[in-house]
């Protein structure tokens, strides 16, 4: 084990903590995270952290001064924060992006008794593409390949919990249009957009509303059901007629729809949306509810 004091400050004033810093997890170059141990002498739940930022940038270092560190190591659940491809990198596409952060998973399951990680208690969380990739993860059907050659994709890819911060509702971005109330899908940078997250270089001559497989590999939203993991999901942005790709990606309304699809299938949800005058009645953050889901 390393112990890590000129990388990564403590993170409570008289605390030291065991920590593995650029981890590697696959052949990619950003295939890559860092794991913080709590205290136990026991395998102990942990949350992994995935990044923001449009499936073009971002980095596993945004969460190092996170707020809810320091709690979450002193009720004895470790952390880790990863990075993964981005979009434009091959095989191109949000999904490549997605595929990585579930090796990560699947890597840290393998390799517990290393981290002395407890396998049947870990949760995903993250912000905008760190949260709707910890979201993809919680509704999709067990994806672990109990023949695969690789050990590591024979781990289960099933979890906890997971949080999602300033989420999306979906990848299938031509529901982005019912959901918003506004046109998305129009316009050749709408188009480009797509064109890129659904893993081409160019929209020239493709008709993208046909991609059906894509469509419903990227549509999380679809996958949900009363069989998967509780949620935790907090969109801060105002409500009203989003103006930028920012506010379109943000929007409160994406967790609307996420709470009405939770409560339709019968999935535990708690949802704040503050903007539209959505919040939950618990009062719980995110931590709160990351305890109460390992507490058994």
């Amino acid at each position: 084990m390393n112990i890590i004091q000129d990388k990564i400050k403590p993170l409570t004033k008289d605390s030291v903590f065991v920590t593995f810093v650029n981890e590697k997890y696959g052949s990619h170059e950003r295939n890559t995270f860092d794991i913080w141990l709590a205290d136990s002498e026991n395998p102990t739940p942990l949350v992994i952290y995935i990044h923001g930022g449009g499936f073009t940038g971002g980095d596993k270092s945004k969460y190092y001064d996170c707020k809810d560190w320091p709690r979450l190591l002193e009720a004895g659940i470790s952390i880790a924060t990863i990075n993964y491809r981005f979009l434009n990198e091959e095989p191109y596409g949000i999904l490549a992006s997605l595929m990585d952060s579930k090796r990560c998973l699947q890597y840290i399951r393998y390799n517990a008794e290393k981290y002395n990680i407890d396998k049947n208690k870990v949760a995903c969380s993250g912000g905008s593409a760190g949260a709707g990739t910890s979201l993809w993860i919680a509704f999709s059907d067990d994806m672990a390949d109990p023949l695969n050659e690789d050990p590591v994709l024979r781990e289960s890819t099933r979890i906890s919990c997971a949080g999602a911060f300033n989420t999306q509702s979906t990848y299938d971005i031509f529901q982005w249009q019912k959901i918003l109330g506004i046109p998305v899908t129009n316009g050749s940078e709408q188009q480009l957009l797509i064109a890129r997250a659904f893993g081409f270089k160019s929209a020239d001559g493709i008709d993208f509303e046909q991609k059906t497989d894509i469509r419903k590999e990227l549509d999380f939203l679809g996958k949900m059901d009363k069989n998967d993991p509780p949620i935790f999901v907090f969109n801060k942005q105002e409500g009203g007629i989003p103006t930028t790709q920012g506010e379109i990606n943000h929007h409160p309304l994406h967790a609307k729809v996420l709470k009405e699809k939770a409560e339709k299938v019968g999935l535990e949800a708690v949802v704040y949306a503050p903007g539209i005058g959505i919040e939950d009645p618990s009062g719980r953050d995110f931590v709160d509810f990351v305890l109460d889901k390992f507490k058994n």
